[in-house]
């Protein structure tokens, strides 16, 4: 699988904004058993209508930081949160983007090919 963020140019620039907003540097140590930089995936909507993208759609898992445990309190045990990058830029379900790409938690995510 290909680490794509290497070959974008806007990949170091990303980070930068991403680190400087958390007020922190991305982790880049990538846990054992998480989806691989260059993985093909397919984003889902949150059919509870708890926020997140408006459509289904295709994207990247991105190694612009490595998956993060999801802390927050609706969270599955163990979920990661993973960097994607949008084949096409994408609005979430509040009407707001476009954007290119996100953090996303794991149970909305589904390796391409898989249903």
């Amino acid at each position: 699988m290909t680490d794509t963020s290497h070959s974008d140019p806007a990949a170091p620039a990303d980070r930068q904004a991403t680190e400087h907003i958390l007020g922190r540097s991305l982790n880049q140590t990538w846990p054992a058993g998480a989806l691989p930089p260059g993985t093909r995936v397919t984003v889902a909507p949150d059919m509870n209508g708890n926020g997140g993208w408006q459509v289904k759609f295709p994207g990247t898992i991105d190694a612009m930081g490595a998956p993060e445990p999801n802390e927050h309190a609706q969270a599955l045990t163990d979920e990661l949160k993973y960097w994607v990058a949008f084949d096409e830029p994408q609005y979430d379900t509040a009407g707001e983007g476009p954007y290119r790409k996100a953090q996303i938690w794991g149970r909305y995510l589904k390796p391409a090919g898989e249903s």
